[in-house]
């Protein structure tokens, strides 16, 4: 192996599937990525969530310290989420992930439309 590539070790790949794996853990961080959000917010903006399986994955990422729950005293009760220090280091990755996707979109439309033409 040259010394210009790293390794991939299976593990780390694992543990950030346990960590953000599922249909809706990303769908959560992106919304949050923008700042914070009200649960209602969150609801609307994750389209598809039903509010028990969006307070699930809320309390998952708030139990291993990438999402911060803040409730205020209010009537009713306002409650405020928001990336921990933690969670904004997932930024970058999220911005890495968007560029991977709007790269590989455009090649597979190109592939789709070459193999159209090519067997029609």
């Amino acid at each position: 192996m040259e010394n210009n590539q790293s390794c991939v070790d299976l593990s780390d790949i694992q543990f950030i599937l346990q960590v953000l794996g599922g249909k809706w853990k990303l769908h959560i961080l992106t919304s949050l990525y923008f700042g914070k959000k009200r649960f209602k917010e969150l609801e609307r903006n994750v389209t598809g969530i039903s509010p028990k399986m969006l307070i699930k994955e809320l309390k998952d990422l708030e139990a291993i310290g990438i999402v911060n729950r803040q409730t205020f005293n209010t009537v009713p009760i306002t409650v405020e989420y928001s990336l921990t220090k933690e969670g904004l280091t997932l930024k970058p990755i999220l911005d890495q992930m968007t560029e991977w996707a709007i790269v590989y979109k455009k090649q597979m439309v190109k592939k789709v439309k070459f193999d159209q033409i090519k067997n029609p």
